[in-house]
């Protein structure tokens, strides 16, 4: 195995059902695949972390796969963060930057962000992003970037997204113990959307629902910013568990038929079709039987997606309708639902193609780790252009000197 590679990326989702390991490097500025491990989760309880133990086992196993693959060394990973511990909150903030008008800086941003940061939010909420819908100007809203423009006070609309503290510090624990360095935190709604959202359709307005196992994240993008971000209890795991008790077996065979067979509208499953189950002995099943189950707990979930956009006062702001993402995405009549409950287009989130990436990866239920591949890459270009500036300033400083 070769020894670690500095452009090497990798990124970590310890999720309610499987552990993900994705690993690729950079060539050339672009994202090329290296090799990736999937092992099934242990240690999990609801979306969180329950024993450290078997889940770091697990993180441990999945990255040797990831190894091996790669023909790399992995120490360090950006993981990703989700579940019903997720908040999102919009906050503004400003400074006058003094008596006279001047040329705004990239310190002027940070002090107009931490303005806006400094609300006051429970002890236990860790921020995982600050991200600025826009800045106002002297009184001109819509700014993406006032670095360069003069004015005399800036203002910045601003969303926080956060996370338990204790749940965010057990997946770290969790990775640490598997012989992993975090460098960094991603919310997994965000990754996602960095996998299949266009720029158009943040522009106009867009949520995306990522449907895990025990929860689903959203996010909403208006005018090519994040405007909402939220968790519902709501996940692929609880569409099992009600074909498991309505159709008394157990939790494996509900999740087999509701791969093979499972649909969220009644309607359109023929109404005489017919299979055989074995049950424990063999016995016929009607597929509008499975359908039947499946329907209310779709409906259920999309009302508390709109519920919660509700909350937010973003139900107004989709014009671009509804991009599913996550395993759950995948059943049947979802997207007639997402349109007959939200009043919204709704298409399916298909994560874009890294090169050299296997086929099977380019799959909604991995939007979120390639999301997060992508997300951590444009972070890293970000801040090396900001070393870059900031050197060359220094340079033209002692230019100037001599």
């Amino acid at each position: 195995m070769s020894q670690k590679q500095d452009n090497l990326i990798v990124v970590l989702d310890i999720g309610s059902a499987w552990t993900r390991v994705l690993a690729a490097d950079v060539n050339e500025e672009s994202l090329r695949y290296r090799g990736h491990g999937i092992v099934a989760s242990a240690g999990m309880r609801k979306g969180l972390i329950s024993d450290l133990g078997p889940a770091a086992r697990v993180v441990k196993a999945a990255n040797e796969a990831a190894e091996r693959v790669a023909h790399a060394n992995i120490d360090e990973c950006v993981v990703g963060v989700g579940g019903p511990h997720i908040r999102g909150l919009n906050t503004r903030g400003g400074f006058e930057l003094g008596s006279r008008m001047r040329e705004i800086t990239r310190e002027d941003v940070r002090t107009a962000v931490d303005h806006a940061r400094s609300v006051e939010r429970p002890a236990d909420r860790e921020i995982l992003h600050l991200l600025p819908r826009q800045f106002i100007l002297d009184g001109q809203p819509g700014i993406i970037d006032p670095i360069g423009m003069v004015g005399a006070r800036l203002e910045v609309h601003l969303h926080m997204a956060t996370a338990s503290g204790s749940a965010l510090q057990s997946t770290v624990t969790c990775a640490n113990r598997a012989g992993l360095e975090v460098t960094e935190a991603v919310l997994e709604s965000i990754a996602a959307a960095e996998a299949t959202l266009s720029a158009d359709e943040r522009e106009l307005g867009v949520c995306l629902l990522d449907i895990g196992a025990h929860s689903s994240e959203l996010v909403v993008f208006y005018e090519g910013a994040v405007a909402y971000t939220a968790s519902v209890p709501i996940g692929g795991q609880h569409f099992t568990n009600d074909l498991a008790k309505g159709l008394e077996m157990p939790v494996a065979q509900a999740e087999e038929l509701k791969r093979q067979y499972g649909h969220a509208v009644v309607t359109d499953v023929p109404e005489f079709a017919e299979i055989e189950i074995a049950n424990p002995t063999m016995q016929t099943l009607r597929l509008r039987a499975i359908a039947e189950i499946l329907q209310p707990r779709a409906r259920e979930l999309l009302q508390f997606v709109k519920e919660s956009l509700r909350v937010g006062r973003v139900e107004d702001a989709l014009g671009a309708g509804c991009v599913l993402t996550g395993g759950g995405a995948m059943l049947p009549g979802m997207l007639d639902q997402v349109e007959s409950q939200l009043h919204v287009p709704a298409r399916t989130g298909v994560p874009v193609r890294l090169s050299h990436m296997p086929g099977e990866l380019v799959h909604p239920s991995f939007a979120t780790i390639i999301g997060m591949l992508l997300y951590a890459h444009r972070m890293r270009l970000s801040r090396a252009a900001e070393d870059n500036s900031l050197l060359a300033k220094v340079r033209a400083i002692f230019a100037a000197s001599f």
